[in-house]
């Protein structure tokens, strides 16, 4: 069913009939002014076009694209306050296109009858098909509403390009622990919220803050589930751990467990053991390290470790970094975890990465090398007269495209670097290296 919340008179949390006094602490708590948000600097800077539209009160239609629980309901239901304009709410998950056109409806009939405007609020807007969509386009293009959509998906994939094309994509950021521990701190004290009636340990909060994935929302739950069960006792680590069902972990992101943990991780996914690699990866995850960290170690473990042995391997690993880029925690673990398998399975050989190494030594022992002449550019002008690039053997005129002229440097004939080795795909090329270097050497 579509709700609705006028804004005159009403303030943001006041969609539903139940008491605020009896609504969930993450829904008292739900701010009531910008001064009051928290998070999305990136967004809301003074002078930004977000922080612009919404204080002056002349919203635009737009997608908030970002992780849960980080204020994408509480932006739009600020910009309906601001805008003193009705504020129509539905969820993607069970509205249709009937309600759509409901929604439309009384858009008309307000602005018809009071010239009142209307933002419609649409969650998880990714999940309404194409057809869905289109219902929406006529009133957003003519204004009629102003969409408001709200998506854990990157709208990019999920959401038509006639749709794309009339509204203004933001992305929210997942807050950060110190953000979390904040809002909590303020519910505590706030009379909003839990108002001096329960208190809870500095652990606990900050527990409640590391572990809840950047969902406010959830950090919030956990803290008012905590305090019923404690009743007038104070909140303790252990109350907050059977709030958030999970357990605290000594985990330091920046001493000796960030360091040692990651070189377990690679130590096992090297000795090609999966179950070990999950392990490591599981504690990073569960002690709150940043997947973008370990993300990077992937990409790098792919070429470093595994290389041509199966070079299908850096692609996995740039795949699970670009999900966690775009997709983000939670979901992205899931991408972890299989590109974690991948590399732990998959057959190793550091050859291009000793091979790298060999040839950065050479060049600090002996310099710069001289490039042939026949191997210069000649695509500026005077090149030629310097003789630049003359006498090159194309090797696609030559038979099996290959040529038997000397490509390195003097001082380097007959030096080699690469050595590859007998795994995975790594066996083939080996084997091919080999030709060629016996057909150059014979031509």
């Amino acid at each position: 069913m579509v709700e609705q919340l006028f804004s005159t008179g009403e303030g943001p949390g006041t969609r539903t009939k139940v008491a605020a006094s009896e609504q969930p602490l993450a829904a008292r708590m739900r701010p009531g002014s910008l001064g009051e948000f928290v998070g999305q600097e990136h967004l809301l800077g003074r002078g930004s076009a977000l922080r612009t539209a919404i204080e002056d009160g002349r919203p635009h239609s737009m997608i908030l694209y970002g992780p849960p629980g980080t204020g994408k309901t509480t932006l739009a239901r600020l910009m309906a306050v601001n805008a003193r304009a009705a504020f129509e709410e539905a969820s993607a998950v069970n509205a249709g296109r009937q309600e759509v056109r409901d929604v439309i409806e009384r858009a008309e009939h307000r602005r018809s009858t009071n010239a009142e405007p209307t933002i419609f609020f649409l969650d998880e807007i990714h999940r309404f098909n194409k057809a869905q969509q289109d219902t929406l386009l006529p009133a957003v293009e003519e204004g009629l509403v102003v969409l408001v959509g709200a998506t854990t998906e990157n709208p990019y994939f999920e959401v038509n390009n006639a749709l794309l094309s009339r509204t203004q994509v933001y992305e929210l950021r997942q807050l950060g622990p110190e953000q979390v521990l904040a809002l909590l701190q303020r519910a505590l004290g706030d009379e909003r919220g839990l108002d001096g009636r329960c208190a809870a340990a500095d652990d606990a909060l900050e527990f409640l803050a590391a572990r809840s994935g950047g969902d406010a929302r959830t950090a919030l739950a956990a803290l008012e589930l905590a305090c019923e069960t404690v009743g007038e006792r104070p909140v303790t680590l252990r109350h907050a751990e059977d709030a958030l069902q999970r357990r605290a972990l000594r985990y330091d992101k920046e001493g000796d467990q960030h360091y040692d943990t990651i070189s377990a991780w690679i130590k096992a996914t090297r000795g090609s053991d999966p179950d070990a690699s999950l392990l490591y990866l599981a504690t990073m995850l569960e002690g709150g390290e940043d997947p973008r960290f370990i993300a990077r170690r992937m990409v790098i473990f792919a070429s470093e470790d595994v290389g041509n042995a199966d070079p299908q391997a850096l692609q996995v690993a740039v795949a699970a970094a670009h999900a966690v880029e775009h997709v983000g925690l939670p979901e992205c673990a899931h991408n972890m975890a299989q590109a974690t398998v991948y590399l732990a399975l998959a057959p190793k050989s550091n050859a291009s990465y000793k091979a790298l190494g060999a040839a950065r030594t050479w060049v600090r022992e002996n310099g710069v090398p001289d490039i042939p002449h026949y191997l210069r550019s000649g695509a500026y002008p005077g090149a030629e007269s310097l003789g630049r690039g003359q006498d090159y053997e194309y090797p696609h005129d030559e038979p099996g495209a290959v040529t038997g002229q000397e490509l390195m440097p003097p001082e380097a004939e007959g030096r080699r670097f690469l050595e590859l080795s007998d795994q995975g795909e790594e066996a083939a090329l080996r084997e091919r290296a080999a030709q060629l270097r016996r057909r150059r050497g014979a031509s």
